[in-house]
């Protein structure tokens, strides 16, 4: 049987995917089947978890997935490797503002649902004593959670090492690491997180520089009898958004890479074709394709190229002109529309397959959980499937001609966002990221 727990901390900021990545790497290298998983929606830890591992790494999602999405998705992991590794998103028990912490999707909720151990990131630097306090206040703020040791991030000298220990051993939680702090191991970002792992030439020697710094920093043996046995066992992967069609291009590259994968197996498993293409590269959907999704991605970063990689431009269009459908999500959205403004303020001329501007030249966050109600029947569902998803970007509607929209949407707490995204014919998408479905439309 698989085993599996989860990392948290205190803090965003606390060295937790740094930690995971390390340990992910390190088992891989020592001949462990390890599988990770990541809490919340994010597309870019999963990246470096699946390059760590060899293995796809899926989401565990509370507020979007139903239950048994959640025990489906741990279960297909739990097939693929003999442990598992939760990374958290936050602070253990940070979640939706506004909600109770029993029930606002933080790592403390999965964990619990999931009864999953969980082992403590705490981020050292500057601190001795004082972290058996913030080690038994987490430990005291929720009885239920089973704590199954720490480790420490930062730490210093020989001397430090013992006073973290011993602060450990004062809170009756097992010290399960203790990580130096090196600078060769910071991982660049941009303004939506880590930089994608595709994107970095350098990913192999930076998880090698890992298993070389921290070879003897974690206590393997440990940590892996730490785990909890993963009781969820239907593995089969229903599809949690509808499949877009019978023979799926998608969009695949640098510009649109958020994608999730347990949406792709999904597909696949309901008897969908999903072929990749790459937009970057001016290739052109599949000839044949009943459907072509364009999820979201960076495409302001390569609006001059995608504006000009004709055969891309002319496969989208020949698509539209045939009745395929034609889905855009965040940066897919951004693709179809008329034109697109980067951060320099220069416009690109993008599909002009929906009436939609946008820009970022002038940045606004745009950030939340969403509900999303259907307007109107498409190949996503009836008129009135509910999904729920999440919006992560930057850039902003200037212009959103015509009256046809595709969603009425909420945000996490209920209040209404109004009409969003558009539609025109079998061409549709807005900025939301769509999950789940919602336990009436399942």
């Amino acid at each position: 049987m698989a085993r599996g727990l989860l990392i948290a901390a205190p803090s965003s900021g606390s060295g937790k995917t740094l930690t995971t990545l390390s340990l992910l790497s390190l088992l891989h290298a020592k001949g462990i089947k390890v599988a990770g998983c990541k809490a919340g929606p994010d597309y870019i830890d999963p990246e470096f978890h699946a390059a760590a591992t060899g293995l796809p790494c899926f989401n565990l999602d509370l507020w979007t997935m139903r239950p048994p999405s959640l025990q489906a998705l741990l279960a297909a992991q739990a097939k693929r490797g003999e442990l598992i590794i939760v990374e958290g998103v936050m602070g253990l028990f940070d979640g939706i503002p506004g909600l109770p912490i029993d029930a606002n999707g933080s790592a403390a909720q999965l964990a619990r649902l999931l009864d999953l151990p969980v082992v403590l990131v705490l981020n050292a630097k500057g601190q001795g004593a004082t972290a058996a306090a913030i080690i038994e206040g987490l430990v005291r703020h929720d009885p239920a959670l089973k704590i199954a040791g720490i480790i420490f991030n930062n730490v210093g000298s020989a001397g430090h090492r013992e006073i973290l220990s011993d602060a450990a051993q004062r809170a009756g939680v097992p010290a399960l690491g203790f990580l130096p702090h090196v600078p060769v191991l910071n991982v660049p970002s941009r303004h939506l997180g880590l930089v994608q792992a595709r994107e970095i030439a350098v990913l192999d020697k930076f998880l090698a520089n890992a298993r070389e710094h921290f070879a003897d920093s974690f206590d393997l043996d440990a940590i892996m009898a730490a785990a909890g046995p993963i009781t969820a066992t239907d593995a089969k992967l229903l599809p949690m958004v509808a499949p877009l069609g019978q023979r799926i291009a998608l969009a695949d590259d640098a510009a649109f890479a958020f994608s999730y994968p347990f949406h792709r197996e999904a597909w696949v498993a309901a008897g969908a074709e999903v072929t990749p293409f790459s937009p970057l590269a001016d290739e052109s959907p599949r000839a044949d394709a009943d459907a072509v999704f364009l999820p979201g991605g960076y495409p302001e970063l390569h609006a001059g190229r995608l504006a000009a990689n004709a055969t891309f431009q002319a496969g989208l269009h020949a698509a539209a002109a045939r009745g395929a459908f034609i889905y855009g999500e965040c940066g897919g959205y951004m693709a179809l529309g008329r034109g697109l403004v980067d951060a320099a303020g220069v416009r690109h001329q993008m599909a002009g397959l929906l009436p939609v501007e946008t820009s970022f030249a002038k940045r606004k966050l745009h950030l939340g959980y969403r509900e999303a109600n259907l307007l109107d029947g498409t190949p996503l569902g009836p008129a009135g499937t509910i999904y729920r998803g999440h919006e992560f970007h930057y850039a902003s509607v200037t212009a959103e001609d015509g009256d046809a929209a595709l969603f009425t949407a909420r945000d996490a707490r209920g209040r209404l966002l109004g009409p969003v995204g558009r539609r025109a014919g079998t061409v549709m998408g807005s900025f939301m990221h769509l999950i789940d479905r919602t336990t009436g439309h399942g």
